[in-house]
């Protein structure tokens, strides 16, 4: 890669690392429920109306909407509320490149080798260190959400996967308007039309900013500029530098929000960024459909494993 490219990949990944920290703010001034629905209004409207018509089949745009808008985020939205640290979920959320080896190697029959196989164990035994980490200090509620989160998000690449879209931001932005009203429908059922007024009243630049960084930088930013080194290089030697993600989630929470990195969560960092990539780079055996790649954590995406 052209080293103008290499910088803007890793800008997209310092700016998905980022969206954690950005998140834990906006959590303070919004219902989870309530900001995730912000997020894909901001990010749908308007872009549906420069971006041009969807380029696949309206299937997958409804399926990859509900499982990566409404379940992933969701769930993660709501398991950081419930106090997973910001840090942390950039971490535990990359564990969904495993639940999309096991999702494709059961639908799409992609048999995965003995690397990869290594590499799943590998990731799973950072994810076990990492609860063992969270557990020392708070329930695991909160930290089962987020896993939660990251199967949501395994199904949502094997969906992508199957709709092979031509144009990532298109597609990304037509996903984008899919959770809106059933995230809003949930809120007002969930968390009460009181607290979503009260939310909506209080609206200041902070909270502003919030939205805007979530729905502008993270998303349309963030998979554009994504999509566009896709076009230029292999899926193969863009997708790496996803796997700085967490690097830059960890670091900018503990930087920005204080949040201590203690030995335990190096090690379930290392394990798991090990095991991540050998289980997201490692060809799988018998594949029926090419390799995308996508986001990571805070995003939202269609990668051989990851993206927020």
């Amino acid at each position: 890669m052209r080293p103008v490219h290499t910088a803007l990949a890793v800008l997209v990944a310092a700016v998905w690392g980022f969206n954690f920290v950005v998140i834990e703010i906006g959590l303070g001034h919004f219902p989870p429920l309530l900001l995730s629905a912000l997020r894909f209004l901001v990010a749908a409207l308007p872009a549906v109306f420069f971006v041009g018509r969807p380029k696949v089949a309206w299937k997958w745009i409804l399926g990859v909407g509900v499982a990566l808008g409404i379940a992933k985020f969701g769930l993660l939205f709501t398991g950081m509320a419930a106090g997973m640290p910001a840090g942390l979920s950039s971490l535990v959320l990359q564990v969904q490149a495993v639940f999309t080896a096991l999702f494709a190697a059961v639908v799409l029959r992609e048999r995965p080798g003995r690397v990869r196989l290594a590499g799943m164990a590998v990731a799973l035994a950072g994810i076990a260190v990492a609860a063992v980490d969270r557990g020392t200090s708070a329930p695991v509620t909160a930290f089962a959400l987020v896993i939660a989160a990251a199967a949501c998000w395994g199904v949502s690449n094997v969906l992508t996967r199957g709709a092979a879209p031509p144009d990532a931001l298109n597609f990304m932005v037509w996903v984008c308007a899919v959770p809106v009203l059933p995230l809003f429908g949930l809120s007002l059922l969930l968390e009460g039309p009181e607290r979503d007024l009260a939310a909506l009243r209080a609206l200041d630049w902070s909270g502003a900013a919030v939205i805007g960084y979530v729905a502008w930088v993270s998303t349309v930013f963030g998979f554009g500029a994504w999509g566009y080194l896709l076009r230029r290089y292999p899926a193969s030697s863009v997708a790496p530098f996803s796997l700085l993600v967490p690097v830059f989630g960890m670091s900018s929470a503990a930087l920005v929000l204080g949040e201590e990195i203690s030995p335990l969560r190096w090690l379930a960092a290392a394990l798991l960024v090990g095991g991540v990539a050998a289980t997201s780079l490692a060809p799988a055996r018998g594949a029926r459909t090419r390799l995308i790649a996508a986001s990571p954590p805070g995003a939202a995406a269609a990668s051989p494993a990851r993206s927020v």
